[in-house]
């Protein structure tokens, strides 16, 4: 399978800032999460793979292309998602969509007539000849992914598109995504600070910490069982077992369903102790599941950073 894009001792510097250390990546086609904090680098990656910057030193291929060279044909491949607002008030929705699919080398009509099955596609078809400065923030960010997906690119890339949206809108957009990410033969690199967004969409993962690269590959092999979380299940009332455990140095954290808590043990406790506290308390356990992490826990893991206290996604 053709390298997505390939970074060979890539390092990129802003004046006396070094953006991105000594980078050597080769990804392959798929939903690709790229990951990291403020600062890590995600954004300048992205600018790297577009050649909208060229690097200090090192070099990138995007497509097997270097980017700059050979431009239309380029365009032509590539979608791009930006996180600032990047719209020009005065348009309508199907021109700014349309003029997007004219920049990526489509011709006219083709364009226009993408356009309007893209706005359809996204659910704006009833707003397609509004100014785009009237537009809402959910309806902004979809225009947007609509101008990065008229001209049907081989690689979509997103930096941010749940940006300020509310939690219907962000689940709108994270369903679209989703289905954009599982189109044979298409490619998506999703940047993000939400890390529950890339568990959703994609398949594997980039970790950025301050320039560099620290893990990079499937999302599933790098989760591990928490260290001591276990998630408990139990049928009858088990106040007396909890308090027990809460007595034996045990962690209890509720969840939000009947029957059923989240617990961090000591480095002592054994999973036969559960049985024990349950029988004193003549309670059922119906269920003892070690915890795995979530896709935060892996990052502050790697990171070197400890993990979250009573963390987990439903703690």
């Amino acid at each position: 399978m053709p390298a997505l894009f390939e970074l060979v001792s890539v390092t990129h510097r802003y004046g006396r800032h070094t953006a991105l250390y000594d980078v050597s990546l080769t990804v392959r086609c798929g939903a690709m999460g790229l990951v990291g904090q403020n600062g890590a680098g995600k954004s300048t990656l992205i600018h790297l793979l577009l050649g909208l910057i060229r690097p200090t030193a090192g070099a990138v291929k995007t497509l097997s292309h270097e980017p700059g060279e050979e431009a239309t044909s380029f365009r032509g491949s590539v979608g791009f998602m930006a996180e600032r607002e990047s719209l020009l008030p005065g348009l309508k929705g199907i021109e700014y969509v349309a003029l997007a699919g004219r920049l990526s080398g489509m011709p006219r009509r083709d364009a226009q007539r993408r356009a309007h099955e893209t706005l359809f596609y996204l659910g704006l078809e009833e707003s397609r000849y509004r100014a785009v400065e009237h537009y809402s923030v959910g309806m902004k960010q979809r225009l947007k992914l609509a101008a990065a997906l008229v001209h049907d690119p081989d690689l979509l890339l997103l930096d941010e598109p749940t940006a300020g949206l509310d939690p219907d809108g962000r689940a709108a957009m994270l369903d679209v995504l989703a289905a954009l990410a599982a189109r044979p033969g298409k490619s998506l690199v999703l940047s993000t600070h939400l890390l529950s967004d890339v568990e959703r969409i994609c398949e594997e993962a980039i970790f950025l910490d301050r320039g560099r690269v620290v893990a990079v590959g499937p999302i599933g092999p790098m989760r591990t069982a928490s260290v001591g979380a276990y998630r408990l299940r139990w049928r009858g009332d088990a106040a007396g077992m909890l308090a027990g455990l809460r007595d034996r140095g045990v962690e209890v954290h509720a969840s939000t369903r009947p029957g059923e808590a989240r617990v961090v043990v000591h480095r002592d406790w054994a999973p036969r102790d559960f049985f024990a506290a349950a029988r004193e308390a003549n309670v059922l356990l119906t269920g003892l599941d070690r915890e795995e992490e979530d896709l935060e826990d892996v990052y502050r893991r790697l990171i070197g950073v400890g993990a979250r206290s009573g963390g987990g996604r439903n703690g």
